[in-house]
Order: C-alpha cells, then sequence, then structure tokens
C-alpha cells in the first residue's frame, strides 16, 4: 500500500512538473509594468520558390487579460506583400467541432514594415499585432482543436490551413498548430 501511495504521489509530481514545462516565459517591459508572454509559436508555414512567409502566435496576459500576439514574417527575393491591421481586424478561427472563434484587433493601424537582410539578400516585411478573444471563446479553444484560420487585415481576408503536425522547413522542427490554445491557454489564465 506505501508503495502504491508513493508512486501515486510521484506519478502526480511529474505530471504537474510537465505542465509547468509547457509554460516558459519571455519578460517584456513597458511603462506599465512588466508582461510575462509565451513564447513565438509557429502556426503557419509556406515556403515557394524564393518567398517564405510564417505565422507566428504567443499569448501573454495584460492586467489579468489574455491577449493573442500575432506576427506575420514573409521573406522574398522580390518585395513581399504589404498586410495591414486596424481595429476591424479580426482573427477567425474554425475549430474541429464545429465552432467558429473571432478574436478581435486592439492594435493601432499599421502595416508591415519592410527591412533588408543582408545575409539572406532578402527583403523582410513583419506585421504585429494584438487580438482579444471574445466572451466563451477562451472556453472553446480549450476544448477543441482548430482547424482552419481566416485573418481579416484591413484591405482583404486570407485563409490559412492549421495542420495537426507541421514539419517547419526553415526552423527545423515540428509543430502541433492545431492544440496551440489546448497546450498554451492555461499559461495566460
Amino acid at each position: 500500500m506505501k508503495k502504491s501511495l508513493l508512486l501515486l504521489v510521484l506519478l502526480l509530481g511529474l505530471t504537474a512538473n510537465a505542465q509547468e514545462d509547457d509554460c516558459n516565459y519571455t519578460y517584456i517591459t513597458t511603462e506599465t509594468g512588466e508582461i510575462k508572454s509565451t513564447p513565438e509559436y509557429l502556426m503557419f508555414e509556406k515556403v515557394f520558390g524564393g518567398t517564405s512567409s510564417f505565422i507566428f502566435f504567443s499569448l501573454s496576459n495584460h492586467d489579468g487579460m489574455p491577449v493573442l500576439n500575432f506576427q506575420l514574417l514573409a521573406k522574398s527575393n522580390e518585395f513581399p506583400k504589404v498586410y495591414c491591421l486596424n481595429n476591424k481586424s479580426r482573427i477567425h478561427l474554425q475549430l474541429l467541432n464545429g465552432k467558429i472563434v473571432t478574436l478581435i484587433c486592439v492594435s493601432e493601424d499599421q502595416c508591415s514594415g519592410l527591412i533588408y537582410d543582408n545575409v539572406e539578400k532578402k527583403n523582410i516585411r513583419m506585421l504585429s499585432g494584438n487580438f482579444l478573444f471574445t466572451k466563451g471563446s477562451i472556453e472553446d479553444l480549450d476544448e477543441s482543436p482548430i482547424s482552419f484560420m481566416r485573418v481579416k487585415y484591413s484591405g482583404e481576408t486570407v485563409d490559412y490551413p492549421v495542420s495537426s503536425n507541421l514539419k517547419s522547413e526553415t526552423m527545423g522542427q515540428n509543430y502541433t498548430p492545431d492544440s496551440y490554445f489546448i497546450k498554451y491557454m492555461k499559461c495566460v489564465k
């Protein structure tokens, strides 16, 4: 009996530690204080010819409110397309259970900036924005994986498939973007 109890306590301790390991944080200092944020996570990658595009998510907690940090990165030998965000921009996530979750942009009007990478000899465009979760959406995202993502930029809407296993050509790692919120939402609640 004592061995069974000891084994149970050890297993519970390992499970708790494994869950905490998913919640690695980076700290961002702002005028109002320090914000902890999960590391950026690759949600979408497309590499074709001399052009590549990536979408990264991270989560942060701003005064008790979970926020999705969105980043679009495009690299090209040519000039990557310009995308912009405004207060009417949205991210729509279709879940495997059939529900659709909408996130609302709270960033100021901005367009992707252009940078030249001297090492790779490529033009890079980067766009970042913050999105708030609507009522009930966090619970939905905790329960079901994502199957599809639609981003409404200020000028157009772009659809992105979300896979259950993304083997990144560029990063050389495997990602599971469909279960991103199931794994990491607990880190900012």
